[in-house]
């Protein structure tokens, strides 16, 4: 029988990889299979044969290699690799004048890329497909892609399967001449669910199932009714294989009846679905099929055929809804790990409200139903309720909101949000968010909005609402409802109604374990919520809001913070709501911080606008900040408010009552406000608008702190005063006389200082920008306030400054201590005199022992010497250590007058000393209190060094904050680590960095302070090289090189076109000899300490910036390429020298005849440091490297260059560097060194590769070489089947023996392993073996384990050798 030919094609592929034995058993199976003409699968190799193709035995590998009947190939691609034919003859070549066998390997190569898991591939190969089918023509293609298709729809992989899915709808789709009847037969036949086994069911209830959703898909099974009707059919078959396919035959079902023709669905379908529509209440999917049907078809399914099949003339009723109750409750656990609303749900509540049964539904499945079952941590049923209510709020008229938003689900959803508050709890607030938000967005309507927000606003937990404060979904309020609900709020705040609030409690509360919040009323808890909702829609920029809504909001908060009404009047609006519950001190207290965080946002606020003005708008308009649109100031028209109440004395009174003092500074500062306003209309400048900053900030600070507002308004305005007035000669004469008074800048920063110790971040922003707009005017005294703050030697005396309240604070809090402790005594003796005699006694010992025990406990120190004495006086005195000296016998002596006479004294004695300890705990507590006041005080005065910095950094009073900042440095490098502490010094180090160092602005004018200058130079790099750490040393450096080019300046525009040739002239002020000289102390300094807090890199930047400085240090460098006291520095002097030499700058700026004689004095220490260098440690192999990579570079350019360098002694010394072989181990090093090399024109000489033969070397005098005894014990391995052990001395001579024929380096471990292997021996004589002998392998298995054993020997001789 002749062989098909893809047989011999395989046949001729095996022989040629195998040999002509090992593929006869497979082509016999193989044979019988084709002459049959089933499709079947190879094995790897060989993936599948089709021999019903048009093509004759076209041939699929996995390599995509594609055989003809007439095509024998010289060489095929295997997974293996090229094989080519060497036995056989030559095969002819490939001949393909139709394009035939491209098309079909093209065409095969889709189907692989349909299964691929990327979606996009699965989709792009898909068109392909459609596409060459279109092109061929050919039926049989066609034929043959549907049955590829089929085939691949019970795919193991789910990708696959989808993409086989989408291609056959696609291609059903595309070609109507494909008859949906016979591949629905295919489906079926290749998918057949009775001949599947178990193993295969799975597959094929998946490739049945996606062949009727391919069918579906098509858009043709509305053609073909009986088709239609038989895939129905099919999915109720596969419903039963619920564990694999879940409910997707059943919405498929509904999919396919949502795009049913009415006529189809009466005469086919109706008879068909008889069944799974009269058991609709049975299954959530059989359901939500019935709804479909209700709603595509209503005039087929007509009440009375829904009676028919249900019993009841509509879907919501008395009598169905017990069974919808429990379908629900099935659809609830359906989704429990997806989350998700159930769509049969959904449907439901839609249906109720085309029913207009809305509420009976509600009340009777969800709240009767779902919510009937006591609430839990993981109740399903509860979270479809929230489910429901959060969907249905779009659906619904106001009344209904209001019926849906007051009712038992909202009760149960504030118990959930309370209840999820305890960690890991599910907390369903993030998606009852998404869905008002989502209704916000969609709604337009004013009302609606104000009903749903108004009622989760009145779900309150003790006068408490569940929502938060600042809750997001307010940002999609329409202006007209946002107008409305705040005021509400204001009402709510005045009179609180919480009887119409939906007041809830948890399951705790009710069943009595919890009890209610005690010492805060619901009325306080309800207003403290009110404040912070109110700033918060002033706050969020995202909520649409007018000038006139926020002005409101902020007068409201202000007045009730610091004002209280007498009368109602119309002139006041907030006098209007009267309180029906009087503002207690905490709520008062609460506002109050509410309304100056409030007023740090206006003073950032941007201009509210419209949005089509905002974008018609000019750019200085959306660049303002803290003003309104006629470009007043927020907090001008809040002081503007805040006097007009001060007086309406007798309609309000303010809570706290001015002195007559306080009223004159209050009524001074509206009047320089008003000057101020006035000359910024004629001439704005810069600190007339700082100046009336700060009056009204510190005005409006008068309701919290009137005493320290006063003395500050005083100050503030005599110094401002003191700007606006011009010099005149009486003026001139006391200066003449020396009587010289503070400027008034100085005067502003010690306001601003003094403002800056207040816990206020308003206070904070203000201060920068008051500081900003002064910068210009600032003199050398007012920055030495500021760096004065920032010494670290001046803490002590800052320290009183800033924690001055606090210090008051303390001492309150302590004598509120002492009294308390005091009366607690006193409640003692009385307790102790009024117990029994027994009882008083021992109570009276455990108390003292109990304080002693605490106060040791807390403070753990010793008992202090004084305190020991005066317990022997009080023991003495009753004698009591007599009767413990004389025993048990005498203890009778002392009366009970004189026990409690002496539990008196000792209470007494105990109470005082408990008094020391806590007045020492105290005032260490007081101590660090302070001192974190005081670093939070520097924190903020850094804000106004970082302000000057970047406003004024081109000021010649920069230069004295150089010393300053860098001792505040190197003082936070050596002190506590604590968190406040690294703050602090990470924002200095930033500061001084890149505002100071790397800044863009610098002082470009050192008129005679040349030797001032020269002399902060040599300070630097002197106390740089004298400090520990680098990290601190390198601040110092970089400060000295600021100062370089300070000194440096600007190069004038003649001189910077002839740059750098002329810079040698061009330094600017700076002394280069004296600054070459500081720079080669502190370079030889580097090269010559073996631990120098200097590093290479900070040359490498000096080289870099300053190129004069880097000639001149040139030479030093270079002889330290030999002299540096260690490797380490000799390999920086080399890199060093590398990076002067690759400088242009340094180049253009040496003549001819230096630059040669610089080459070969480089060349003579590069000699020199080769010759002498040895492989000793890591130090020396990174000094070669450095070396070499100069060396190369060097050589190269003096090649280029062609200059006169005699290079023959460093191409020897490089030569004998390498004559051991030392150099042969790959890596960095043997890659420069030849790269050197190869400059002088010596290739690295190429070094074969033996693996192989080394391998077969190995294995056959591995025998010959075995030496008993040779290697150590450590190393060899041990027969487990013979318990036999060395003794400890035997292995312990054997270890020594082979650690004297070893190498040094392996001694130590050794040693360690001798002294395992003889403790492991000893122990090993004294225990019996603990398993027994196994039974003995098969003779092959111990002739492998004989081999790898004479390997395992050969590999550690070698090793030791």
């Amino acid at each position: 029988m002749d062989l098909d030919p893809g047989i011999r094609a395989y046949n001729w592929i095996l022989e040629s990889v195998h040999g002509t034995g090992s593929w006869k058993q497979s082509i016999e199976q193989r044979r019988k299979l084709v002459t049959e003409g089933k499709d079947f699968y190879f094995d790897t190799r060989l993936a599948e044969v089709v021999p019903q193709c048009p093509l004759l035995s076209l041939h699929v590998f996995p390599s995509r290699v594609f055989l003809h009947e007439s095509v024998t190939a010289s060489m095929v691609d295997l997974e293996s690799g090229l094989v080519r034919p060497e036995s056989g003859p030559v095969r002819p070549a490939v001949s393909d004048p139709d394009g035939v066998l491209k098309r079909s390997r093209e065409l095969l190569d889709l189907f692989w890329d349909i299964a691929k898991p990327e979606r996009d591939t699965r989709l792009q190969a898909a068109e392909k497909l459609v596409e060459q089918l279109k092109k061929s023509g050919e039926g049989d293609e066609l034929t043959y892609a549907v049955k590829r298709l089929v085939n691949g729809l019970s795919h193991a992989r789910e990708h696959a399967r989808a993409g086989y899915s989408a291609t056959l709808a696609q291609v059903l789709s595309m070609f109507e001449e494909l008859s949906l009847k016979s591949t629905l037969d295919q489906i079926k036949e290749k998918h057949n669910l009775q001949a599947a086994n178990k193993k295969q069911i799975r597959n094929v209830a998946f490739g049945s199932f996606f062949g009727v959703l391919a069918l579906s898909q098509s858009t043709r099974l509305q053609k073909e009714p009986q088709v239609l009707l038989e895939c129905v059919k099919l999915l109720q078959a596969l419903s039963q294989y619920r564990d694999h396919l879940r409910e997707l035959p059943r919405k498929t079902m509904v999919d396919i009846l949502s795009e049913t023709s009415e006529e189809v669905f009466e005469e086919v379908l109706l008879n068909a679905l008889q069944t799974d529509l009269t058991s609709a209440l049975s299954s959530p999917e059989q359901l939500e099929l019935l709804l479909v049907a209700l709603q595509k078809f209503p005039s087929i399914i007509k009440p009375a055929k829904l009676k028919k099949l249900l019993g009841s003339a509509n879907i919501i009723s008395k009598h169905t809804l017990p069974r919808l109750v429990e379908v629900l409750k099935t659809a609830a656990r359906s989704v429990k790990k997806e989350s998700v609303l159930p769509s049969v749900a959904l449907d439901l509540l839609q249906v109720s409200l085309r029913e207009d049964s809305f509420e009976l539904f509600w009340k009777e499945a969800v709240i009767g139903g779902l919510l009937s079952d006591p609430p839990g941590p993981c109740h399903v049923q509860c979270y479809l309720a929230f489910r429901l209510l959060g969907a249905a709020l779009p659906l619904l008229s106001v009344p209904q909101l209001q019926f849906v938003l007051s009712g038992d689900v909202m009760r149960r959803y504030g118990e959930h949000v309370v209840s999820a508050q305890l960690p890991e709890r599910f907390k369903f607030s993030p998606e009852m968010d998404s869905f008002v938000s989502s209704f916000m967005q969609s709604c337009k309507e004013p009302d609606k909005q104000l009903t749903v927000i108004l009622a989760f606003t009145q779900l309150t937990h003790q006068g408490y609402p569940a929502v938060p404060s600042f809750w997001k979904v307010l940002e999609h309020m329409e202006p007209e409802a946002l107008r409305q609900y705040v005021v509400w709020l204001k009402e709510a705040f005045c009179r609180p109604q919480l009887d119409k609030c939906l007041e809830f409690s948890t399951r705790k509360q009710r069943e009595g374990q919890e009890t209610a919040v005690q010492g805060e009323p619901s009325v306080f808890r309800f207003r403290k919520w009110i404040v912070p909702r109110l700033t918060s829609i002033v706050e969020n920029h995202q909520i649409k809001k007018d000038e006139e809504l926020v002005m409101g909001i902020a007068r409201f908060i202000f007045f009730h913070a610091f004002f209280d009404t007498k009368k109602a009047t119309a002139e006041i609006p907030e006098t209007k709501p009267a309180l029906s519950v009087p503002l207690d001190n905490n709520t008062r207290s609460a506002t109050s911080s509410a309304f100056y965080s409030l007023l740090q946002y206006l003073s950032v606020l941007p201009v509210l606008e419209d949005p089509a003005e905002a974008e018609a708008g000019a750019v200085s308009k959306r660049r303002a900040l803290g003003v309104m649109a006629d470009g007043s100031m927020w907090v001008y028209r809040l002081v503007e408010y805040a006097d007009m109440l001060l007086k309406q004395d007798k309609r309000v009174r303010s809570t706290r009552t001015f002195t007559e003092e306080q009223v004159q500074a209050w009524d001074s500062m509206l009047q320089s406000v008003e000057a101020l306003l006035k000359k910024v209309k004629k001439s704005p400048t810069p600190e007339h608008a700082a100046f009336q900053h700060l009056f009204l900030i510190i005005g409006i600070q008068m309701f919290k702190a009137p005493e320290d507002s006063v003395e500050l308004l005083k100050d503030l305005r005599s110094c401002m005063e003191k700007a606006q007035a011009k010099k005149s000669k009486k003026k001139k004469k006391k200066e003449a006389d020396g009587e010289e008074e503070p400027h008034w800048v100085e005067v502003v920063v010690e306001i601003l200082l003094s403002l800056l110790s207040q816990p206020s971040r308003l206070i904070r922003n203000v201060c920068k920008t008051a500081f900003s707009r002064i910068c210009p005017h600032l003199t050398q005294p007012a920055l030495s306030a500021i760096l004065n703050v920032l010494d670290p030697s001046k803490d002590e005396d800052e320290s009183g400054v800033v924690v001055t309240d606090e210090k008051e604070g303390e001492q309150r809090k302590k004598r509120a201590v002492e009294d308390k402790e005091e009366e607690e005594d006193m409640d003692e003796d009385k307790e102790e005199d009024g117990e029994q005699e027994g009882e008083g006694e021992e109570e009276s010992d455990s108390s003292d022992d109990d304080d002693d025990d605490e106060a040791m406990e807390e403070e753990q120190e010793e008992v202090d010497q004084n305190f020991r004495l005066e317990l022997m006086k009080v023991l003495q005195g009753q004698n009591a250590l007599a009767t413990e000296a004389d025993g048990s016998e005498e203890e009778d002596e002392m009366d009970d007058e004189a026990m409690m006479k002496l539990d008196k004294n000792l209470s007494t004695l105990f109470g005082e000393q408990r008094k020391k300890l806590q007045a020492k705990k105290d005032e260490k507590e007081r101590l660090r209190r302070e001192k974190t006041l005081v670093r939070d005080f520097k924190i903020k005065v850094l804000d106004l060094v970082e302000v000057f910095l970047t406003k004024q950094g081109n000021s010649a009073l920069v230069l004295g904050m150089v010393e300053p900042l860098l001792s505040v440095i190197e003082s936070g490098m050596s002190s506590e680590s604590g968190q406040q502490e690294v703050d602090f010094l990470r924002r200095a180090a930033d500061i001084f960095r890149n505002q100071l160092c790397r800044g863009k602005q610098y002082c470009r004018d050192v008129e005679g302070r040349e030797a001032e200058l020269h002399e902060m130079l040599e300070r630097l790099i002197g106390r740089a090289q004298k400090l520990q750490e680098s990290s601190v040393a390198l601040y110092y450096f970089s400060a000295a090189l600021y100062v370089v080019k300070v000194l440096r300046g600007v190069m004038k525009e003649a001189d910077a076109a002839h740059a750098p040739a002329a810079e040698v002239k061009n330094m600017g002020k700076a002394d280069v000899e004296r600054v070459t000289r500081c720079f080669r102390d502190a370079l030889s300094s580097f090269m010559s300490r073996r631990k120098s807090p200097l590093t290479a890199d900070m040359f490498i930047d000096l080289f870099n910036r300053f190129p004069v400085v880097c000639v001149n240090l040139l030479d030093t460098t270079v002889e330290n390429i030999t002299a540096g006291v260690r490797e380490h520095q000799q390999s920086q002097a080399c890199v060093l020298v590398l990076r002067a030499l690759q400088s242009k700058d340094v180049r253009q700026l040496m003549p001819s005849a230096q630059w040669t004689q610089l080459c070969q004095k480089t060349t003579q220490q590069l000699t020199q440091c080769l010759q002498a260098a040895e492989h000793k440690n890591k130090a020396v192999h990174e000094k070669t490297v450095k070396a070499l990579e100069l060396c190369h570079y060097l050589i190269k350019t003096i090649h280029t260059q062609k200059l006169e360098v005699n290079l023959d002694t460093l191409r020897d010394a490089l030569r004998s560097r390498n004559a051991d072989g030392s150099l042969q181990k790959a890596g960095q090093l043997e890659d420069t060194y030849w790269g050197v090399m190869k400059l002088f024109g010596l290739q690295k000489p190429k070094v074969e590769k033996v693996k192989k033969v080394v391998e077969e070397q190995t294995e056959q005098e591995a025998p010959k070489k075995k030496k008993k005894g040779f290697l150590p014990e450590t190393k060899k391995r041990k027969n487990r089947k013979k318990p036999q052990v060395l003794e400890g001395k035997e292995a312990a001579v054997a270890a020594e023996a082979a650690a004297a024929e070893g190498e040094g380096g392996k001694k130590k471990k050794k040693k360690k392993n001798k002294k395992r292997k003889g403790q492991g021996g000893e122990e090993a004589q004294a225990q019996p073996p603990s398993k027994k002998a196994k039974v003995q392998p098969p003779q092959s298995n111990q002739s492998k384990k004989a081999k790898k054993k004479k390997k395992k020997a050969g590999g550690d001789q070698a090793s030791a050798e």
